[in-house]
């Protein structure tokens, strides 16, 4: 009984963690749309768990023991890069398990800049700056790119399933490439439209088809300025954007407020879930809808 207890606890802490045998080579990435991106080519060889369960918000998350028991584990350690925890699991990493491959699947992404700030305290001080864009993951064409960096390391980790690494991923860039080509004709034939987004996470995807993202707010759980909803509103009506993308941790009363204005289509997004291709559609589907 303690046992099985032992083992839900386990299943319910890691909710990035899949039904496989124990014997299973375990790889770990940071978050569900990278391991949705990496399983497409690791198939069943391998055992991909994630460090971000789902729901968990990546701004303030902590590695937990059971996360850093997984990298211990684990052949390899797939980073999606520019996402702000990862420098702390690295430095847990290098003292922890300091021959561990390291991996950045975002390796070779043109990253965006000027729609993201950090914040850390220096001489008693916060301090803000710019960082890249860390949401590469939201776009099919950079999706291809950390496939191919993927396959790449999966075959230096795992030789012998090599044949089959190429195989899925020929299928799975195959199926990118008709995602891509299918989401380019939608969007071009509905006028390359503009949208508001609460939280700017769809910088990539908004660049790939030349669409215009309109951000009314900043960080995901924190209110937005008036000046920033009252440019929102301006630059929606100016450009027409009649379809608003926001994530679960807005605050319903500000979403309200603004969309009163505004009165565009809400459409919930969650840009971290683990139905990665699922996700993108369901954003094309929602600009496409007319």
């Amino acid at each position: 009984m303690i046992l099985s207890l032992a083992v839900a606890v386990m299943a319910i802490v890691d909710g990035c963690v899949g039904n496989t045998s124990q014997s299973t080579k375990i790889v770990t990435v940071t978050l569900p749309p990278q391991k949705y991106i990496v399983e497409q080519i690791a198939g069943d060889r391998l055992d991909v768990r994630c460090l971000l369960s789902n729901g968990a918000n990546p701004e303030t998350y902590d590695p937990t023991v059971t996360n850093m028991m997984n990298l211990d584990k684990s052949i390899a350690y797939l980073r999606i890069g520019n996402v702000g925890f990862e420098d702390a699991v690295l430095g847990k990493i290098s003292h922890a398990n300091p021959s561990l491959p390291i991996y950045d699947i975002s390796e070779g992404i043109e990253l965006i800049s000027g729609t993201h700030t950090h914040y850390h305290a220096h001489d008693g001080e916060t301090v803000e700056h710019a960082t890249p864009d860390p949401h590469t993951w939201t776009s099919v064409k950079n999706a291809r790119v950390m496939a191919a960096n993927v396959l790449s390391a999966l075959k230096e980790i795992d030789p012998a399933n090599t044949e089959d690494y190429n195989e899925r991923y020929e299928r799975f860039v195959n199926r990118l490439d008709s995602l891509d080509s299918a989401f380019s004709s939608r969007l071009e034939a509905a006028g390359a439209p503009s949208f508001i987004v609460w939280h700017p996470s769809l910088s990539y995807f908004a660049r790939d088809y030349g669409l215009t993202q309109i951000v009314a707010g900043g960080s995901e759980n924190k209110e937005s300025s008036v000046t920033a909803v009252r440019q929102a509103i301006d630059k929606a009506t100016e450009t027409g954007a009649d379809v608003f993308f926001y994530q679960k941790d807005i605050d319903n009363r500000q979403l309200a407020a603004l969309n009163s204005s505004i009165k565009a289509t809400e459409v919930n997004i969650n840009p971290l879930s683990a139905d990665w291709e699922d996700e993108m559609i369901k954003i094309v589907d929602a600009l496409t809808a007319k």
